[in-house]
């Protein structure tokens, strides 16, 4: 544990640096006086752990702990000469809280309790890591209320979308489906290999298309297998044509 050592009083620090002597997998990296100091070696060192006093010039240890952003903050023991800051101390997270003088035996327990502390944590973020990117970038289907409860459109079954007001249109090959949100809350759901946006008002599935339509050099509508004809924004019309691989 890279730990860094945080007290005002030297005799406190020396007392603190012999325990840790003894100590193994422990690393002092550094020491501060004050409040401020903390927290500028805290952003500087990276520790895994600080020791810190309360009762401090400056800034006290405990602003110093809630005052961290999260991506900095170490694994916190407090030290400190006052019973009362004990449920302050909990409150922002602390490992341990540890009353002066310091002895051997709680500073050895609250130091193993912040390693496994440490460890938990970095399993979390694995774990944590590991199911967003599981996760699909999109949603694989759509929910649709209806008056007896809600059904499931899988995202593969939509051929194309039309806005229309504040709901739009999901139309399938054997029904359409009438929903209530925007077009850019459903371009976020949506990935764009599979469904395109086509229109400000409308997505098109690439594969259904079978036929287009230009004006000049501006593609203006795709005509879809079942015969829909879905307007192309002049915006978008380039867009389409590179994914239907067609000269723009």
């Amino acid at each position: 544990m890279r730990t860094l050592l945080v007290d005002d009083e030297p005799l406190a620090l020396d007392r603190l640096q012999i325990f840790f002597q003894d100590m193994a997998d422990v690393e002092i990296v550094g020491v501060a006086r004050d409040g401020t100091e903390a927290a500028e070696a805290i952003g500087r060192l990276k520790p895994d752990l600080a020791i810190l006093d309360i009762q401090m010039p400056e800034q006290n240890g405990l602003r110093v702990a809630s005052s961290l952003p999260p991506e900095l903050r170490p694994e916190i023991i407090f030290v400190t000469a006052f019973e009362q800051y004990a449920p302050d101390a909990f409150e922002v997270e602390a490992a341990d809280y540890l009353l002066k003088p310091v002895r051997f035996d709680r500073l050895w327990q609250a130091v193993e309790r912040a390693k496994r502390r440490k460890i938990l944590r970095g399993i979390a973020d694995r774990i944590a890591a590991q199911d967003a990117a599981a996760r699909p970038e999109h949603d694989d289907g759509i929910w649709v209320s209806t008056r007896s409860g809600a059904v499931f459109v899988p995202v593969e079954s939509i051929d194309w979308i039309e806005a229309q007001r504040d709901y739009v249109m999901l139309h399938t090959a054997t029904r359409s489906h009438i929903i209530r949100m925007s077009m850019r809350a459903l371009e976020e759901k949506l990935d764009s290999n599979q469904l395109l946006r086509v229109h400000r008002s409308a997505f098109a599935r690439p594969s259904q298309v079978v036929e287009v339509q230009r004006m000049g050099k501006t593609i203006n509508a795709l005509v879809l297998r079942d015969g829909a004809v879905v307007q192309v924004g002049p915006n978008y019309s380039k867009t389409v044509a590179e994914r239907l691989g067609l000269p723009a």
